[in-house]
């Protein structure tokens, strides 16, 4: 054999090209195992630097966009996905312009596609990186190498995995091929246990993360992959051995120790989860990043002031890292008892300061929250504001009423206090208005990302009605409904919620589609019949008369299990007839109240009080004494049968007392119904042709040329309602007082 001998100055360039070659080698698996350790600044570096020495090495530009992708997933709370992807995908677009035939980078394509949801060009990109790995019939003379081949197969596995889901169907048989090619492969096997934990098989995960360690002993990844799933499952006591391993197996592998840190704190023993945390830090020293993890390993486990305390930390080293707002705004919304005049200010300044392609879903999302839950006692303020609002009507009433400057003087001071608290609540609600739509915007913004998020809308409906924007919460839960399925309570829901909002056409849109469905449906009556009475509450059109009327037809089907719809139908009706002067009808529909349920006492009580009423009315009706006087006996009569049934019924007693007073009084030839008073304006002056009407009845005069006003008003008689042209209405209530004299505010 010819012996081939080497020149001295060819020894060397051999020598140096292998060494050459080696250092290549050793850097580029220096920043895997920087990425592995999640020193993601660092790999970046070193990446960066072997692409600048070997611009053709299509592996660097893959290495490090799955270390962009990396850096993303170890922190989605301050990363971007925009930002990552992008990054991502301008590298490895790089990498294949450096070398068209590597499979790899189309890989990663591949998996930036499929996280922005192209699925048709990650489908592509597959296709493509996998018509490199050529038909093979003797794995010993495979093209690429073994394992470049089985490695290939796993990551197009890989690129199936987003957002906590796989499809199986379509990665396992990659992975079980990558096995037969190369069985003594880390990565293979790390891919597979991956797989394995997306779909909750822990037993299959920790399985092939064994293989992964027996591949590789020195490698501490396996190790950390189990001791997660045992996390995960809240086995902690058995996840502690793998993080430990892991360490011994190097004992600078900085993301054990975070671990240790993390698990030892949700078992709160914080004493050793601040000694790994503390390792954690030096190892990782003016680390930011690493910080900034530690910071979502905090947040992670709930201890929400310590992520505000590490942030404002991090924030007085470099105040370049903005983003941290949003873990600190994010901790304020979450921690007990929260703080959201702090939270918001934090999102504030992240929105301020951060470009838009940074900002997450979450971000709105949380804002979103933020919002409404620092405005949660809006309901509570609306209610107290219209409280008060009609104090204030009542007190400028009295003022107006008052009979000299004396007694006006005295109602002023309180008048003026409450117009007062008036106006401050007002701007607070105004405030708080304000506030609430711009969270309802900002929900808007998150369902670009998650249009069809069943949760998500679920959470904006409900929060658009207890916020009482119940058009919005009807509008969003229509995008609930599954016409699949019985959507009856979804229908009446959206009905409602229009029906309180007031939108009653809508309203009685939904709820006779409900009745189109279902026939039967006693309660789609109901509310038809409710939406009616609210769209003619003076009762003058009786537009709700012939739906009541359709509502008894439905409920008398079974009367007593729905005589709660079957007595509101009943009283309405009564009530109709009653104010139309139409007292056959009414003393029909008073006396089956009664019947209805023989056993069902409230239900004769209500009969029995509509019928005094109903007499009452009638009596103040009559002219004469002889006409008078049956009705006030009849009326008697009911309101005993009522106290009969409960002695102690206040409205029945309390009208009694006022039919014998009335008795007595017809008895003396006393008018007690009627009423007078002027009408004037500020100046004093008297308002000619002002309305004087009585609330929910067509009863109403005109005052004179002097402002003067005389009627007989209807017994039971509660409200009186003042108007005139250019001047705001005021209702007056009805006392034992004749006399009313009112001024109306221009």
């Amino acid at each position: 054999m010819k012996r081939l001998i080497l020149r001295p100055a060819v020894l060397l360039a051999v020598l140096l090209t292998i060494f050459a070659i080696n250092i290549q080698a050793q850097d580029l698996n220096s920043a895997t195992l920087l990425t592995r350790s999640e020193q993601y600044d660092k790999a970046e570096a070193i990446f960066q630097q072997l692409i600048q020495k070997e611009p053709a090495n299509s592996k660097n530009y893959f290495f490090l966009g799955e270390n962009y992708l990396a850096d993303y997933f170890a922190d989605t709370i301050s990363n971007s996905l925009t930002v990552a992807v992008k990054s991502a995908k301008e590298i490895y677009q790089k990498g294949v312009n450096a070398n068209a035939n590597d499979p790899l980078n189309y890989i990663g394509l591949a998996k930036v596609a499929y996280y922005l949801g192209d699925d048709k060009t990650a489908t592509e990109m597959r296709a493509k990186a996998k018509s490199f790995l050529l038909p093979y019939k003797n794995l010993k003379k495979i093209v690429p190498p073994a394992k470049d081949y089985a490695y290939t197969l796993a990551k197009i596995a890989e690129s199936y995995i987003k957002d906590g889901e796989v499809d199986t169907s379509l990665a396992l048989p990659l992975i079980r091929e990558a096995i037969k090619i190369d069985n003594k492969n880390r990565d293979v096997y790390l891919i597979a246990g991956d797989i394995y934990i997306t779909i909750n098989d822990g037993s299959k995960a920790i399985m092939y993360y064994n293989q992964a360690q027996f591949a590789d002993p020195q490698s501490p990844t396996a190790n950390m992959k189990i001791g997660n799933i045992y996390v995960k499952g809240r086995a902690l006591k058995e996840a502690i051995p793998y993080f430990e391993e892991a360490i011994k197996l190097n004992a600078n592998y900085a993301p054990a120790y975070r671990e240790l840190g993390q698990l030892y704190s949700s078992a709160g023993r914080f004493d050793q989860s601040k000694e790994y945390f503390i390792k954690y830090l030096d190892l990782t020293t003016g680390n930011i990043p690493a910080k900034t993890r530690y910071v979502n390993a905090l947040f992670y486990s709930k201890d929400y002031d310590g992520v505000i305390k590490n942030v404002e930390e991090i924030f007085a080293v470099d105040k370049s890292r903005t983003y941290m707002n949003r873990i600190a705004g994010y901790s304020c919304y979450e921690k007990n008892p929260p703080d959201y005049d702090k939270a918001l200010a934090y999102m504030e300044t992240l929105f301020k300061t951060v470009s838009p392609e940074r900002i997450l879903w979450k971000d709105y999302y949380y804002m979103a929250r933020i919002l409404l839950k620092k405005n949660q006692n809006y309901p509570k303020m609306v209610e107290e504001l219209n409280t008060l609002k009609s104090q204030l009507e009542k007190e400028k009433s009295k003022y107006a009423a008052a009979p000299n400057a004396a007694e006006k003087a005295k109602i002023k001071i309180g008048l003026d206090e409450l117009a007062n608290k008036v106006a401050n609540l007002e701007k607070d609600v105004a405030n708080a208005d304000a506030e609430i739509e711009r969270g309802f915007g900002e929900y808007a913004k998150v369902l670009n990302y998650k249009p069809g998020d069943k949760n998500l809308l679920n959470e904006i409906a409900n929060n658009y009605y207890n916020y009482k924007r119940y058009e919005g919460a009807a509008r969003t839960w229509v995008k609930l409904i599954d016409p699949t399925k019985d959507n009856t309570d979804d229908l009446m829901r959206i009905g409602r919620a229009y029906y309180i909002g007031e939108k009653f056409k809508t309203a009685d849109s939904v709820f006779n589609a409900v009745t189109i469905k279902s026939p039967n449906y006693v309660p789609a009556y109901l509310f038809i019949a409710r939406t009616y009475s609210k769209m003619d509450p003076d009762y003058k059109l009786g537009l709700a008369k012939p739906k009541f009327e359709k509502l008894i037809v439905a409920a008398q089907a079974d009367s007593i299990k729905n005589e709660t719809e079957m007595m509101e139908a009943l009283g309405y009706l009564s009530y109709y007839h009653m104010i139309n002067d139409n007292y056959g009808k009414a003393k029909d529909y008073y006396n089956r109240m009664i019947n209805l349920n023989p056993n069902n006492k409230d239900n004769k009580i209500k009969g029995y009080n509509g019928l005094g009423s109903l007499d009452y009315g009638m009596g103040g009706r009559e002219k004469t004494i002889e006409g008078r006087l049956p009705y006030l006996a009849k009326a008697q009569e009911s309101y005993n049968k009522t106290l009969a049934l409960d002695p102690n019924n206040a409205s029945a007693r309390n009208m009694l007392k006022v039919v014998q007073d009335f008795e007595a009084l017809v008895r003396k030839g006393i008018n007690p119904n009627e009423i007078k008073g002027i009408i004037k304006n500020g100046a004093g002056q008297p308002i000619a042709y002002a309305s004087i009407r009585v609330k929910d009845t067509a009863a109403e005069t005109m005052s004179n040329t002097r402002g003067e006003f005389k009627f007989e008003i209807p017994q039971g008689s509660e409200v009186l309602i003042i108007s005139a042209k250019g001047y705001k209405s005021q209702e007056i209530p009805i006392t034992k007082s004749r006399v009313y004299n009112v001024t109306l505010v221009q």
